[in-house]
């Protein structure tokens, strides 16, 4: 069997780039394809795009052995809201008395 390897399937655009950790500012020049608008400026004094991350290898708990809730959509502030309106609702229908229906009225002043 003779395998050879595809052509042209690998990108050929590649550039210095700043990943940015959003968590604990740890900062990585490397090498990628990504594109960016923003840009800083590195500790050689030269200018590169910047990505910012939410969560890298310098502050993942997997790879730093800490234990630790990493909340940066608000999640579980949005879960907590959830729970009260939910709680809030459950209360509210429970509280409601139940009208009486039109048919029972009808029904006494016919003498039925």
């Amino acid at each position: 069997m003779n395998r050879v390897m595809k052509k042209d399937i690998h990108p050929t655009n590649y550039k210095l780039v700043v990943f940015e950790d959003l968590n604990n500012g740890t900062r990585i020049l490397t090498r990628s394809t990504v594109n960016s608008e923003e840009t800083t400026k590195w500790e050689d004094g030269n200018t590169y795009p910047l990505v910012k991350v939410h969560i890298s290898s310098s502050s993942h708990p997997f790879f730093t052995g800490e234990e630790r809730i990493v909340d940066i959509e608000g999640r579980v502030d949005k879960f907590k809201a959830r729970a009260e309106a939910a709680a809030k609702a459950r209360a509210e229908r429970s509280v409601k008395k139940p009208r009486p229906s039109a048919n029972k009225t009808e029904t006494k002043k016919l003498g039925r």
